[in-house]
C-alpha cells in the first residue's frame, strides 16, 4: 500500500502515475517529473491519495515546479510550436505527402549535447525526406530527426475521445498494441460495419480484444437461431452475452423478446428446426 498521483504533460494527454514521496500535490499543481532528458514540468490531474497496490516500482516526483522551471517549460513549448509551423511550411514547399503529428524538442544540456528536434509524421507510404531534413536543420538551427508513425501510434500521440465517450485507450493505459482481427468482431456478433468497429486511427478498435476470450470459450452457449426452452416457453436465440452469462431470446408464441440466464436455457436446448416457426 502506498500513495500515487497522476500527471499529464498535455491537456487531455496520457496519464502518468508517480509516487509523490513527501509531496502532496493537488489538482492543477505544476510538478517536476523525472525523464531521460532531465526533470520536465507536468500538471497534476489526480491528487496524491492512498492506493491498495504496491507503489515501489513507480517513479517518484522530482519536486514542485518553481518559477524558473515554468519559464523554461514555456520557452520549450514555444520552440516546439515554432518547429511545427516550420515543418508544415517546408513540407508544403517540398510537396511531400506528410502530415505532422507532434514535435519533441530537447534543449542543449550542460553535458555538451546540442539542441535537437524530433518531428513525428504520418504518410501513406515511405517518403524520401532527406532534403526536408536539411532545410529544417537550417531553419531551426539544431539537429532534426523525422520519424514516421503508424496509424495507431499517431492516435496514441494525438489522443482524443473514442466512440464510447472516454479517452482513447492507446493514449491512456495501453502500452503495447496487440493484433486485432475481424474474427473477434464476428465472434462477438458485432456488426461488420467499418464505421462501427473502427477506432479514431481507422483501424479495428483495440477494445475488441478485451472480451474476446469470453466469447471464444463460450462453446456451451446456444447459437443464434437455436431453439431453447425458457420459463415462458419455447423460444429462439437472438443473441448471446457471455460477460453476463445470458442470452436474448424471442418467444415463438407471441414474439416477445427477453433475456434469460445461461443456466435456464442450456439444460433444455433442442435442435434448431430451419423450417417456419
Amino acid at each position: 500500500m502506498g500513495m500515487l498521483c497522476a500527471v499529464s504533460f498535455h491537456r487531455y494527454g496520457r496519464l502518468y502515475y508517480l509516487d509523490p514521496g513527501e509531496l502532496r500535490p493537488q489538482v492543477g499543481d505544476k510538478v517536476l517529473v523525472p525523464t531521460d532528458e532531465g526533470p520536465e514540468v507536468a500538471e497534476c490531474v489526480w491528487a496524491a491519495q492512498w492506493v491498495s497496490e504496491d507503489t515501489d516500482g513507480f517513479p517518484r516526483l522530482a519536486g514542485l515546479a518553481q518559477e524558473g522551471d515554468l519559464r523554461r517549460d514555456e520557452a520549450l513549448r514555444r520552440r516546439k510550436a515554432e518547429a511545427k509551423v516550420a515543418a508544415k511550411r517546408l513540407i508544403r514547399e517540398h510537396g511531400l505527402p506528410m502530415k505532422v503529428v507532434a514535435v519533441d524538442h530537447v534543449p542543449a544540456s550542460a553535458q555538451g549535447s546540442g539542441e535537437r528536434s524530433t518531428i513525428y509524421f504520418t504518410a501513406p507510404h515511405r517518403v524520401d525526406f532527406r532534403s526536408l531534413v536539411r532545410d529544417l536543420g537550417a531553419t531551426l538551427h539544431c539537429r532534426v530527426e523525422l520519424r514516421q508513425l503508424s496509424a495507431r501510434d499517431s492516435a496514441r500521440v494525438q489522443g482524443g475521445i473514442g466512440s464510447c465517450g472516454r479517452d482513447l485507450c492507446c493514449a491512456t493505459f495501453l502500452t503495447d498494441f496487440e493484433p486485432v482481427t475481424i474474427r473477434m468482431a464476428k465472434d462477438q456478433d458485432l456488426p461488420l460495419n467499418p464505421l462501427r468497429i473502427s477506432g479514431a486511427c481507422g483501424r479495428l478498435m483495440c477494445c475488441l480484444k478485451y472480451e474476446h476470450p469470453l466469447y471464444s470459450e463460450s462453446s456451451t452457449y446456444p447459437g443464434s437461431g437455436e431453439r431453447v426452452e425458457t420459463p415462458e416457453g419455447t423460444a429462439k436465440v437472438v443473441s448471446r452475452h457471455p460477460p453476463s452469462e445470458t442470452v436474448t431470446v424471442r418467444q415463438l408464441s407471441g414474439g416477445g423478446i427477453s433475456r434469460c440466464s445461461l443456466s435456464e436455457v442450456c439444460g433444455s436446448r433442442r435442435a434448431y428446426d430451419s423450417g417456419p416457426s
